[in-house]
């Protein structure tokens, strides 16, 4: 059985010292990430979609803590559009992401770049009401906004394509703060 054994990792081993990669033991550096060629993000460009990025990921983790902790009068609809934006936070940090990528620039999602990058406002821990949970959510989404809207203009003047994105996103965020702070609104009296 020994000799069995010795034999099936002899001819492991002689396979897999036969089976190289082609090109040598392993990928050039290089000075881009990527072997695309084509617009490269300043470190500017960089910079500000990464400040929308970490804003898109927080709003993301804080929408979730709202939504498990949310309790009180009218939960099942904020609870519904928490999911919404949670939602809509991810498929955005996502987009904004991929898009640093195409531009050969590098996203940093971690915890604590988010945690210390962040323009928005720290969460409460535990229960909410729902309509406390409703100003504190759209604090978050105008914060959010905020930021896209600071960077927007050097954004566009470089890469208007990058521009375009932030143009999807700050609208439907803006959508979320008019349809979730409306929750807390009284009609208006008119003026006779």
């Amino acid at each position: 059985m020994a000799t069995t054994e010795t034999s099936a990792q002899t001819s492991t081993s002689t396979r897999s010292s036969k089976r190289t990669a082609p090109g040598g033991k392993g990928v050039k550096s290089t000075r881009r990430q990527n072997a695309e060629k084509g617009f490269v993000a300043s470190k500017e460009l960089d910079e500000a979609l990464q400040a929308c990025l970490v804003d898109l990921l927080e709003l993301q983790m804080q929408g979730k803590q709202a939504h498990w902790n949310v309790v009180g009068t009218n939960f099942r609809d904020t609870h519904r559009i928490l999911d919404e934006i949670i939602e809509a936070a991810r498929e955005f940090s996502d987009t904004v992401a991929e898009r640093m990528r195409a531009l050969h620039a590098v996203p940093d999602g971690r915890s604590d770049t988010v945690a210390a990058t962040t323009t928005l406002p720290e969460y409460p821990q535990g229960e909410v009401d729902t309509s406390e949970t409703v100003d504190l959510i759209t604090v978050r989404l105008e914060a959010t906004v905020s930021t896209m809207r600071g960077v927007h203009d050097d954004v566009d003047d470089e890469d208007p394509t990058s521009a375009d994105i932030l143009h999807v996103i700050i609208e439907k965020l803006e959508q979320f703060a008019w349809m979730v702070s409306a929750e807390n609104r009284s009609p208006a009296t008119s003026r006779g």
